[in-house]
């Protein structure tokens, strides 16, 4: 048993002499959301790819993975009738994908939007061609915020126009 003692004591003296700083175990709730996030990619990836095979889109030169990381992907349909918000859209205005779906991005405009380049993102919808304009927007809360906006028709294989696509950052 002495044998066993002196280890004890060794083994004490050698942790009392370390210089260790301890710390609350706050890593947990950082991997929490690292996982969430990577959840979350890998769901709104698979909306995507589902809208884009269900629909027959036609392929484009789309970084969507990239997108989903840095920026908010809305998909509306022909009649502007929103069908797909990324999971980054709660980080940017506070709304989350169910508050959204079946309304039209509109819902994000209000008193401080420049209605000049409100009617110039109209115009391009009614052309089908791209966009990219900053607008003024407003967050669930209220508050208002610059909103860089990069639209696009989609269409499908039959050249139809399918949907529109929106990669959305704040400016």
């Amino acid at each position: 048993m002495n044998n066993f003692k002196q280890y004890e004591d060794a083994i004490a003296v050698y942790h009392n002499g370390l210089n260790v700083k301890t710390a609350p175990i706050f890593c947990w709730d950082f991997h929490n959301e690292f996982l969430t996030e990577v959840k979350s990619f890998f769901l709104d990836l698979n909306k995507l790819n589902s809208i884009s095979s269900k629909n027959k889109w036609v392929e484009n030169n789309w970084d969507l993975k990239n997108s989903l990381r840095d920026e908010v992907i809305i998909v509306t349909d022909a009649r502007l009738k929103i069908v797909f918000a990324s999971h980054n859209i709660v980080k940017m205005n506070g709304y989350v994908e169910d508050e959204v779906l079946g309304k039209s991005p509109k819902m994000f405009q209000g008193e401080a939007t420049n209605h000049i380049t409100s009617n110039e993102i109209r115009i391009a919808i009614l052309d089908q061609q791209p966009f990219e304009k900053v607008v003024m927007n407003y967050k669930k809360n209220g508050e208002v915020y610059a909103c860089l906006i990069k639209g696009y028709p989609v269409f499908n294989s039959k050249g139809e126009l399918s949907h529109y696509i929106a990669f959305e950052k704040a400016a």
